[in-house]
C-alpha cells in the first residue's frame, strides 16, 4: 500500500517491483549499480520510492528491451 506524507506518495519495494515489472534481485542489483542514485526510507530504514523513481526505473527497462529486441550489429540490413 502506497504511502502518502507531505503530498508526495511513496512505494515499498514490492510496490515499487509490481508497478515497474522488474523483480526484486533486479531492483536490488541496479541500485547497487547506481542506476537508481538516490531513494528515500521510512523510520525503519526500509527503502520508499517516489513516482520520479519508478519513472527512471520504467526508463530502464524500456531502454534494455530496445536492446533485446536490436542488439548492436544484428538490425544492420548489409
Amino acid at each position: 500500500m502506497a504511502i502518502e506524507i507531505d503530498g508526495q506518495t511513496y512505494y515499498r519495494t514490492s510496490e515499487a517491483c509490481k508497478k515497474t515489472g522488474i523483480s526484486r534481485a533486479t531492483l536490488f542489483r541496479w541500485l547497487k549499480a547506481g542506476i537508481l542514485e538516490k531513494y528515500h526510507k521510512d523510520r525503519r530504514g526500509w527503502m520508499m520510492f517516489r513516482e520520479e523513481d519508478l519513472n527512471k526505473i520504467r526508463a530502464e527497462v524500456r531502454k534494455i528491451k530496445v536492446e533485446y529486441a536490436y542488439p548492436e550489429g544484428k538490425n544492420d540490413k548489409s
